[in-house]
C-alpha cells in the first residue's frame, strides 16, 4: 500500500510539475506577444480603412467619369439640335402654306428649348464635378496620410516580429512537445483556463500564503496539499491550478 501511495504522490507530482513548465513556456510566449503590442490590430485596421477609402476614391472617379460622358452627349445633342433647326430655317424659305411654316417654327422652338435644356443640364454636371473634386481631393489626402501611416507601423511590425519570430516558433514547437506529455483532459482544462484568464495564467504559484492568480488568502491546511503535491488543487476563487513556490517541495 505504500508503495502504491509514493508512485501515485510521484505521479500527481509530476502532472503538477510538466503543467506549471507547461505554463512556464505559454508565459513566455505572452511576453513575446506583448511587446508586439497592439502593432498587428493597428496594421490591420489601417489596412481595412485604406481598403474602404481606395473603393470610396475609385466610386468617385467612376461617377465623375459618368458626368463628363454625360456633358460630351448633351454636346453632341445641342450640335444636332443646331444643325436641324438650320435645316428648318432653310426648309422655311420653300413653304407653300402658313401651315407648314407654323410647323416648322414649333419644330424650330423645340430644338431650341432642347438646345437650353443641355445647357442647363451641362452646368449642373460641371457643378457635380467641382464638388466631387473637392471630396476625391479630401479622400485622396486621407488615404496617402493613412497609407504613410501604415507603411510606418507594418516596418515596426516587420522588424519586431524579426526580432522575435525565431524565438516565439521555438516556444510553440517547446509548448507543443510538453502538451504531449500531458493527459489531454488536463490539457484541455488547463486550455481553458488560459482562455478565461486576462493575463493568460493557469497555473500559479502560490505566494505567501495567497493564490499567485487573483491573490486571495490560502487556507493553511489546503496550502500543505499544495506544498506536499498529493493532489491537484485549484483556487476556490479563481480556480487556477496551483502548485507551491520552486524550491519549497517536500
Amino acid at each position: 500500500m505504500a508503495a502504491t501511495a509514493t508512485k501515485k504522490e510521484v505521479t500527481i507530482a509530476q502532472k503538477l510539475d510538466a503543467l506549471f513548465e507547461l505554463q512556464k513556456i505559454d508565459s513566455e510566449i505572452d511576453r513575446i506577444r506583448t511587446i508586439r503590442g497592439e502593432l498587428p490590430l493597428e496594421v490591420q485596421d489601417l489596412e481595412d480603412e485604406i481598403s474602404g477609402l481606395t473603393t470610396r476614391v475609385g466610386k468617385i472617379n467612376d461617377e465623375m467619369q459618368e458626368l463628363e460622358t454625360e456633358i460630351s452627349d448633351r454636346k453632341i445633342a445641342s450640335k444636332d439640335s443646331e444643325a436641324a433647326i438650320g435645316k428648318y430655317k432653310e426648309q422655311q424659305n420653300n413653304v407653300r402654306n402658313n401651315r407648314e411654316f407654323e410647323s416648322l417654327s414649333k419644330e424650330i422652338e423645340f430644338q431650341e428649348l432642347e438646345i437650353k435644356l443641355h445647357e442647363k443640364k451641362t452646368k449642373e454636371a460641371r457643378y457635380k464635378i467641382d464638388l466631387k473634386n473637392e471630396t476625391l481631393t479630401e479622400a485622396t489626402d486621407r488615404l496617402n496620410s493613412k497609407q504613410a501611416d501604415l507603411d510606418l507601423k507594418q516596418s515596426e511590425l516587420d522588424a519586431i516580429i524579426s526580432e522575435t519570430q525565431k524565438d516565439e516558433d521555438r516556444l510553440m514547437k517547446a509548448s507543443d512537445d510538453a502538451k504531449k506529455k500531458i493527459e489531454t483532459r488536463l490539457v484541455f482544462a488547463y486550455d481553458r483556463l488560459r482562455e478565461n484568464a486576462k493575463n493568460g495564467l493557469a497555473v500559479v504559484q502560490v505566494m505567501r500564503g495567497s493564490c499567485g492568480g487573483c491573490f486571495n488568502k490560502i487556507p493553511p491546511q489546503r496550502q500543505l496539499d499544495i506544498v506536499t503535491k498529493k493532489k491537484i488543487i485549484v483556487c476556490e476563487h479563481c480556480g487556477r491550478i496551483l502548485v507551491p513556490v520552486e524550491g519549497t517541495e517536500e
